[in-house]
């Protein structure tokens, strides 16, 4: 009980606004001032947008949370990919126009979802779970389409339009690798503990208590602007 506590307030913690991850003004201004090609700059704002994007974080968290063999690692994370990667490219190119902070509140729900599963919560509920290969697919569809929201906000070139697009793509899979390197790794020593059972518990419910402190900041958000 005690750990749950103390892991369900981190979660609010770390959900908070004060780690919102939307493209910063600096980033945005130097960004919308470019012209033509610019790999290099539109590299390094996809791998620091995913780094930083704790929603992003806390479901790559979930998926790999209890994944102990390499070939499990590399099937779920590539469906993921695929699934934000489609929506991000096409999303951008495409024009569609989503509000993003339904978007935001939809992986509020991808985070919930995945750590409810974590926790057994499903196995209560007979024949309402997802064969998780397709949710994880699915719900990186949601990722890829709130990415492309944060592109979309900017007042990008179209000169070299296509080629920045598939840079900040590369830049999003070199963080997401980075960021899955760490939590793959502590979750291999963490495992090992006698008491990581009982801690898995209360980190998947902080992790479902961040989904949902998402979800309602990202809500709250669109009935602001609504």
């Amino acid at each position: 009980m005690r750990w749950t506590v103390f892991a369900v307030a981190a979660a609010a913690l770390l959900a908070s606004p004060v780690l919102a991850h939307d493209v910063s003004a600096a980033n945005a201004a130097y960004v919308e001032g470019l012209a033509g090609p610019a790999p290099v700059s539109f590299l390094y704002l996809g791998a620091k947008h995913m780094v930083t994007g704790i929603d992003h974080v806390l479901f790559l968290l979930g998926v790999v949370f209890f994944l102990r063999n390499l070939r499990d690692i590399v099937i779920y994370v590539s469906l993921f990919t695929l699934g934000h990667s489609l929506t991000l490219i096409t999303g951008v190119l495409a024009g569609w126009q989503v509000n993003p902070f339904l978007v935001d509140a939809i992986i509020g729900v991808s985070v919930v979802y995945k750590a409810f599963e974590n926790i057994g919560g499903f196995d209560k509920l007979s024949g309402a779970k997802l064969d998780m290969r397709w949710a994880v697919f699915a719900f990186g569809l949601a990722h890829g389409l709130g990415l492309a929201t944060k592109l979309q906000a900017l007042t990008l070139s179209e000169d070299g339009l296509l080629t920045n697009l598939l840079s900040f793509n590369l830049g999003v899979e070199i963080g997401q690798v980075l960021v899955l390197c760490i939590l793959v790794a502590l979750l291999k020593l963490w495992q090992r503990a006698p008491a990581f059972p009982r801690q898995a518990y209360a980190a998947n419910a902080a992790i479902m208590c961040a989904g949902f402190v998402l979800i309602g900041l990202h809500l709250t958000g669109m009935s602001q602007t609504a």
